[in-house]
């Protein structure tokens, strides 16, 4: 996650991170990427059940009652674990998890625990009433999936109004004074509305938005040959700041980020060099910080069954079941080897990663893509779009 808006803009200091002694529980969650001890953030799957169909689901999701998914009392023993661990945060994601019955008892049972709770939705469910019951449950943000403008999103998420369904959605937690957010995953189908986006986001005063690189996981695997390639990417990500930049030039300080490749960062940071920007070397001190790809370390999944991943799109390798042993102790154990690889990855990466001066930053990207891609889980991320001269190879 490579904070556009806090790194480019200025938004954030290196001192306002050190202030908090890096800790995930004393950071606030503008912060939280800059945590030292990186207690990770838990996004779980509290459902498979969506009443949308979207091409490009990493949970393959559809419109069905599915069974053999976490009962509401291991739910609470999942969120009683987190908690005591010190995760920092607890993402609610799906399918569709607004679809789960129970899901404000869960809400509001993570924050009685201390836990930021947070929302990963498509929006089209958001009712006044929701909304409402959403900010009394506590939720801290809530983030909507947008990809593109009517027309294209309408397209990707199977279903014709879905796209002012989701702004409804939007209108409606802003209303009820919930921080709310979009989520754009990037590829070649929707990648010429990003301008659009850019628009709506000033034109409804939405404070935050999140572009995703497209991963090769789930319904995802079909767009590898829609995936953005290394020129595309890179104009993607200078347009995310020049737009970026404009609009808080123009007074509206909004928190825009990119997620799913950290080459983004030492991307962004060599384009402030080249401008001779002031900020640039508070900028690569938040860069170091943030440490670049954080599966089986800062983030992780706990999927509707219970199984644990690296991270959302990673389900083809499970580290245990919580209905087993708890996450707490699960993520903590290096004798699995991939849990203890991902922990300690560096030296086993191979190729281009091993060599790149940015390591450090990256921590070498996405590894489920590079085994999606190569078959090989420390080959060279194949979204990484640097050149050569750019890492530091001759």
């Amino acid at each position: 996650m490579i904070g556009i808006s806090k790194l480019y803009c200025g938004t954030v200091e290196a001192s306002d991170v050190l202030r908090y002694g890096r800790r995930s529980k004393e950071l606030p969650s503008h912060l939280l990427q800059f945590s030292q001890d990186k207690k990770p953030v838990v996004v779980w799957n509290v459902g498979q059940r969506c009443n949308l169909r979207c091409v490009h689901c990493y949970a393959h999701s559809r419109d069905l009652d599915y069974t053999g998914e976490l009962n509401h009392e291991e739910g609470l023993r999942l969120i009683d674990d987190l908690a005591s661990f010190g995760a920092p945060v607890l993402l609610f994601s799906g399918g569709e998890p607004l679809m789960h019955p129970r899901i404000l008892e869960l809400i509001g049972y993570a924050r009685e625990k201390g836990m930021r709770a947070v929302i990963s939705t498509n929006g089209t469910l958001i009712t006044p009433e929701l909304a409402a019951k959403l900010k009394q449950f506590g939720l801290s943000y809530v983030g909507i999936s947008l990809d593109g403008l009517e027309e294209t999103n309408d397209r990707f998420r199977g279903m014709k109004g879905a796209f002012a369904a989701a702004l409804a959605g939007v209108r409606h937690c802003r209303e009820a004074d919930i921080k709310v957010g979009l989520r754009f995953t990037m590829n070649r189908k929707n990648v010429h509305d990003l301008n659009g986006i850019f628009d709506l986001l000033y034109e409804e005063k939405i404070p935050r938005i999140c572009f995703y690189h497209l991963v090769y996981a789930g319904r995802g695997t079909k767009l590898v040959a829609d995936a953005l390639s290394a020129e595309e990417s890179r104009q993607a990500v200078d347009l995310i700041i020049d737009r970026t930049a404009q609009m808080h030039r123009d007074g509206f300080h909004a928190e825009v980020l990119t997620v799913d490749n950290h080459c983004d960062g030492p991307y962004l940071y060599q384009r402030l060099l080249r401008e001779g920007s002031e900020r640039a070397d508070d900028v690569l001190e938040l860069l170091k910080m943030n440490g670049g790809n954080s599966s089986g370390i800062g983030i992780g999944c706990v999927s509707w069954d219970g199984e644990v991943y690296a991270d959302q799109f990673w389900r083809h390798h499970s580290f245990g079941n919580v209905r087993e042993r708890p996450f707490s102790e699960i993520w903590t154990d290096r004798t699995e080897p991939l849990m203890d690889g991902l922990k300690d990855r560096k030296q086993r990466l191979t190729g281009r990663c091993a060599q790149c001066k940015w390591l450090d930053i990256c921590n070498g990207n996405f590894r489920v893509r590079a085994e999606a891609v190569t078959g090989d889980v420390w080959a060279p991320d194949p979204a990484c779009y640097l050149t050569d001269e750019e890492i530091g190879l001759k």
